[in-house]
């Protein structure tokens, strides 16, 4: 009988394509949330919580540029992750750091010395606030501005980076540390952690608006790195019980050509045995799958929920496919 504990169902053959994958795609990651920090927090003094949240902080008091403040805290807290989260803590992880690091400081850089642009203008190039975020009759729009689409940027840079099963590292390792010393909830650790920076960032920045925009970005970071992540509920899940099963059956399988799953069921009122069809539909046939239960069984008891991601025939094909 196979030792399924040791089989990984994540190792990957060095070249292979799926190999040449997960490296891309961490690489774009990183650059993406590198560029997200850069251009869109930083700038603003928006402070999303994170290491680059305190980053951002020391940028503005001290001058520190961004990626060798975020690798300064960042190396000593992954001799830490090492330590007490083991080896698990992952290679990928210690080179995402450094990347991410890499591009927030390479890209002011490279549009300062390659490019030829302005200092004031190669750290600030969207120029959402007129006069700079200092400026007594600076806008508020243009913070409002990089605090949204600064979260879908970093989202979908973070997004993508958890996709090639690794993290950014920073505040992820503090918040694991205190999850395994102190049994708390992971996510109530790490929503502890960083709210305790955008506290921070507030006493840094004593502008009440501060950690309004910080809660907007960090919201919209973990929305958006949930759908990059999972995907977005594109598909439907039907849980129906009716009187008329095999015509609901033959219109699933017939009409709209889908499968399904036919379980037995017992009514908890009275245990009367009952069966239900589980049947997965893509959001434009949801309608005319409700639409046919209607007219076929109008007392049919139907259940419609999101199916997060769907794998198989029909649907999208398994992602760790090695080629």
């Amino acid at each position: 009988m196979m030792n399924v504990t040791k089989v990984s169902f994540y190792k990957e053959k060095i070249f292979s394509m799926r190999w040449f994958q997960t490296w891309g795609t961490l690489l774009l990651g990183s650059m993406v949330i590198a560029l997200g920090y850069t251009f869109f927090m930083t700038p603003y003094q928006i402070v999303p919580g994170g290491i680059y949240g305190i980053s951002t902080i020391l940028n503005w008091k001290l001058g520190f540029p961004i990626g060798m403040a975020a690798l300064c805290f960042n190396l000593p807290l992954s001799l830490i992750g090492f330590k007490i989260l083991g080896r698990d803590f992952g290679f990928r992880t210690f080179i995402c750091f450094w990347l991410v690091a890499f591009f927030a400081d390479g890209y002011p850089w490279l549009l300062e010395h390659v490019f030829g642009y302005s200092s004031a203008f190669a750290h600030d190039p969207l120029q959402l606030v007129k006069g700079g975020i200092e400026h007594p009759e600076a806008g508020t729009e243009g913070v409002l501005l990089a605090s949204i689409f600064g979260g879908v940027v970093i989202g979908v840079g973070g997004g993508l980076i958890f996709k090639s099963r690794s993290s950014s590292a920073g505040t992820d390792v503090v918040a694991a540390v205190l999850h395994k010393l102190t049994r708390r909830p992971l996510g109530q650790m790490q929503m502890m952690v960083d709210l305790i920076i955008v506290v921070l960032g507030f006493i840094a920045f004593p502008d009440w608006k501060t950690p309004f925009y910080s809660l907007i970005t960090i919201f919209i970071m973990g929305k958006v790195i949930d759908i990059v992540v999972s995907g977005y509920a594109n598909e439907k899940t039907f849980f129906i019980i009716s009187e008329k099963m095999e015509e609901i059956r033959h219109y699933i399988l017939t009409d709209l050509n889908r499968g399904g799953s036919i379980l037995p069921v017992n009514g908890m009122w009275n245990r009367t045995e009952k069966e239900m069809i589980m049947t997965v539909v893509t959001r434009k046939e949801v309608t005319i799958l409700q639409r046919a239960i209607q007219h076929i069984d109008p007392n049919a008891f139907t259940m419609i929920l999101n199916a997060q991601e769907i794998m198989g025939r029909g649907f999208k094909r398994a992602g760790w496919e090695d080629k």
